[in-house]
């Protein structure tokens, strides 16, 4: 489904990423793990088209995403929550939702993502800037689910968010990764991404340094320490 090969991005005269080789496959959820300031940010900028490659390829359903402008991204099926959440502060919910959905009023699809999201049907008028973090949270994840993704990208879902909203946040990305939709998560949370990811990337300056089974993970301590800095 989504394909990273040899990957180079270049800020400047930094080289962000150096050759990063990354898989997600239909249905598949994963977790790119790694300290602070190792590329896993740009790394998804880099999907996205935000973050300009200087080499390597990326490809998702066979087509290369090079031969497409950022703003087109979306619509070949990627759904993208950077850090910060990105919601329109002025906009209500309901308009948050409807922004960047092509054609018609999808109502069906506005009826499922509100049963996944009960607190956003009860907000729909409401001003985004009015709804906590976690509330946020879920409606950039909801904005994204609108245009019925088959990949979900999330940049640190659960930073800042109280920890009763973090578990409700947890179970809808479980639920939309059941429902077929795959999952590429960045996440500090290690005990979240472990639980919520079956497969894991550990990167280090600016490549994948690891990558195997989140059970297999759990019995590599030594592993968590050296790429995480944690006693797991």
């Amino acid at each position: 489904m989504l394909s990273l090969r040899d990957v180079h991005v270049h800020i400047g005269k930094l080289h962000i990423l150096q050759g990063v080789n990354l898989e997600i496959k239909p249905g598949e959820s994963a977790a790119l793990l790694g300290r602070n300031g190792v590329g896993k940010t740009t790394t998804l900028r880099a999907i996205m088209g935000l973050a300009p490659r200087s080499g390597g390829t990326i490809e998702f359903d066979g087509f290369d995403l090079a031969r497409c402008a950022a703003h087109e991204v979306p619509r070949k099926g990627i759904g993208y929550v950077p850090q910060g959440r990105g919601i329109f502060p002025t906009l209500s919910v309901l308009e948050n939702l409807m922004i960047g959905v092509p054609g018609m009023r999808d109502a069906a699809q506005q009826e499922y993502v509100l049963t996944c999201f009960p607190r956003l049907k009860e907000r729909l008028k409401q001003a985004g800037s009015t709804l906590s973090g976690g509330e946020q949270q879920m409606l950039a994840i909801a904005r994204c689910l609108m245009m019925r993704p088959k990949l979900i990208i999330l940049d640190e879902p659960t930073e800042g968010i109280m920890p009763r909203l973090v578990s409700q946040i947890r179970r809808e990305i479980h639920r939309i990764n059941q429902s077929g939709v795959s999952i590429l998560l960045v996440e500090q949370n290690v005990e979240t991404a472990l639980k919520l990811c079956p497969r894991v990337f550990l990167m280090e300056k600016g490549t994948i340094v690891h990558s195997g089974a989140s059970h297999e993970l759990k019995s590599q301590p030594e592993i968590v320490h050296r790429y995480l800095g944690l006693s797991h």
